[in-house]
């Protein structure tokens, strides 16, 4: 790989734009990387139990989400990017969250990675619009996560790069499924 950069910055030099093909330019701000590619291929309910206490008027809540997403890095070096997380909401409060650690994205390649959230009930069932939500049957939730790391050429330029998703999902108690997910995406180097 060291071999394919230092090739590609020897055609480069001189700002000769023509003759830079490839995922990174040399211009006049430096080095160019690809942005990388954030894809939620599914949101699942990998668990859910729901029961009633009338008599307190409260709702027992134990939901489990499983999403499964894939980060593409375009460039033709690796990216290594840091510790984040997962994250659930429910109306604007996080509620659960899922460890995604640190790794690295090979060149050209895309990473897979299954996340399961738990939702933490007791933050989900002090929002007073919770038992009306299952009493109506369906709970609006959200479902995120950020990625942020570097793409290091010749181990002297390190560019930053990060990407985000953020889903709005809908919970179905009767049936126990999840409706088409809406996502957001966004990249930012």
């Amino acid at each position: 790989m060291e071999q394919q950069v230092q090739e590609h910055l020897r055609r480069c030099a001189g700002g000769h734009r023509d003759h830079c093909p490839g995922d990174f330019d040399i211009g006049p701000d430096g080095f160019k990387a690809k942005k990388l590619v954030i894809t939620v291929n599914s949101v699942n309910l990998k668990d859910l139990d729901v029961s009633f206490d009338m008599v307190r008027m409260k709702a027992l809540l134990n939901m489990t989400v499983d999403v499964d997403l894939s980060v593409r890095n375009p460039n033709k070096v690796g990216v290594d990017y840091t510790d984040t997380s997962a994250e659930l909401g429910y109306r604007g409060e996080p509620i659960g969250e899922a460890p995604i650690p640190a790794g690295r994205i090979s060149a050209d390649s895309t990473e897979d990675m299954n996340i399961a959230a738990t939702v933490m009930a007791d933050r989900m069932l002090s929002n007073p619009r919770t038992f009306s939500d299952i009493m109506g049957g369906v709970l609006p939730m959200t479902a995120s996560t950020k990625i942020s790391g570097k793409v290091s050429i010749l181990s002297v330029f390190k560019i930053h790069v990060k990407s985000a998703v953020s889903c709005d999902i809908n919970v179905f108690i009767s049936n126990r499924t999840i409706d088409d997910h809406q996502c957001k995406y966004e990249t930012k180097l």
